[in-house]
């Protein structure tokens, strides 16, 4: 089996250090795929953090997104993913990511992480 492709998330560097401030990022088209039905999901992510010495280069974490598209994930397990490759990749200073997905099956489901807890 090939070896999975994966965008990783860039960053670009912060010229404000010196202060606190949040960053708000809103995804609405996020989708993946549920792993046992094989159904798509949708939500929108929202990605809230601190920044440190980098920022999240926007154009890269697009095409980072993109990658979940075809993908065989739960939604906490999305949700959970997407911070541990911000937190590894930016190294904020706090990060909160949040997955608001759509209803399916009448249920519907948001799931929220944070870091530090």
């Amino acid at each position: 089996m090939a070896e999975e492709k994966w965008n990783e998330i860039e960053v670009v560097p912060n010229r404000n250090t010196d202060r606190n401030y949040a960053v708000s990022i809103s995804i609405p088209e996020f989708t993946c795929v549920c792993p046992r039905t094989g159904l798509p999901d949708f939500a929108t992510i929202t990605i809230e953090y601190v920044p440190d010495q980098h920022l999240i280069e926007l154009k890269s974490l697009k095409y980072y997104i993109l990658n979940f598209r075809n993908l065989g994930i739960f939604h906490e397990e999305s949700v959970n993913r997407i911070l541990d490759d911000i937190k590894n990749a930016v190294r904020p200073r706090s990060v909160e990511v949040t997955g608001n997905f759509h209803v399916r099956g009448g249920i519907h489901t948001a799931v929220t992480t944070r870091w530090p807890e």
